[in-house]
């Protein structure tokens, strides 16, 4: 894995990061669900290398994710070196509550589940829940985001969500060291481009979270006929068998090809893949190490490129 700087933040990650999303065990989501001894397996793994960049959030599994992944860190006896472990801020559960004082108790949840004393990185996460104004408004999550940075509690703040024009209104206070967007920089979606040039612009590092659409790019379209859990059109899956075929012509698993269209890109600094059990990681260091010859790419870079305006209305 390339080892390369977190935008300006002076941390360093792997180009792939670790997703805990379905770490926590979310089978709604999913489909399936993982047992906690699978999961604290996983990120003991993980620790083995080569990855050196984990991401989870306050809400995922309910909080599942963040306790596993304090459980490996306390077995192994604290996060190793290197590692770099990001956390995002969420509402209080069934709640639109994102008001500071909610932004505190989440940092004060996600340090005791992970047994740290300090965040490295912590993004506000899903801003679309809550106006721009009252994300940014006197007493809103990101005062108390930028507080509890000031106090030394967090080291670094980004911002993780879907919207792209709201994402860019965030990275316009320059309060954001990173910004995570999902599923809207892929072979299918690629609507992040203004994101990923303003991000780079800004010394911002961009995140890419999704790279596999939620399954489509792995096991196919007619497997997985969804982009991001929710129906395309017919459109958008004659466009994915198209790439699948491509790369079956040249003996190229189509997940390799749509890890590497974001691992290839020098505007993204890391990519987001989820691993919930531990041959995850030997599964994307050969995805990420397939190699892919310049003709397919050329094959199936304008197919993609159909995807700039977005598949999510």
């Amino acid at each position: 894995m390339t080892i390369t700087q977190l935008g300006r933040t002076g941390l360093t990650v792997s180009d792939v990061c670790v997703g805990t999303s379905a770490l926590g065990s979310f089978p709604a989501q999913y489909g399936y669900e993982v047992d906690t001894e699978t999961a604290v397996a996983t990120i003991h793994r993980v620790f083995e290398g080569p990855f050196t960049f984990i991401d989870t959030s306050n809400e995922y599994g309910g909080g599942e994710s963040e306790k596993r992944i304090g459980q490996a860190i306390r077995e192994h006896g604290g996060v190793p070196e290197g590692v770099v472990v990001a956390t995002k801020v969420d509402p209080l559960p069934g709640t639109t509550d994102f008001s500071g004082d909610r932004v505190r108790r989440s940092v004060e949840e996600s340090l005791d589940r992970l047994g740290l004393d300090r965040l490295p990185l912590v993004y506000l996460h899903d801003p679309e829940k809550i106006t721009f104004e009252e994300g940014v408004a006197p007493g809103g999550p990101l005062e108390a985001l930028i507080a509890l940075r000031d106090e030394g509690v967090i080291g670094h703040l980004g911002v993780a969500g879907g919207p792209i024009d709201l994402e860019l209104q965030y990275l316009a206070t320059e309060a954001f060291d990173a910004v995570i967007s999902h599923n809207r920089f892929t072979l299918v979606d690629q609507s992040a481009e203004p994101l990923l040039d303003d991000a780079q612009a800004r010394g911002v590092a961009f995140v890419n979270a999704a790279p596999f659409g939620g399954g489509m790019l792995v096991k196919g379209p007619d497997v997985v006929p969804t982009y991001c859990y929710a129906p395309v059109s017919d459109e958008v899956l004659d466009r994915v068998r198209l790439m699948e075929a491509l790369c079956a012509e040249h003996g190229v698993p189509l997940a390799a090809a749509a890890l590497q269209f974001s691992l290839r890109d020098p505007r993204v600094t890391s990519t987001i893949v989820g691993m919930s059990e531990p041959k995850r990681v030997e599964q994307t260091v050969e995805l990420a190490g397939f190699e892919i010859p310049d003709a397919l790419w050329d094959a199936l870079l304008p197919i993609a490129r159909r995807g700039r305006a977005g598949v999510l209305a």
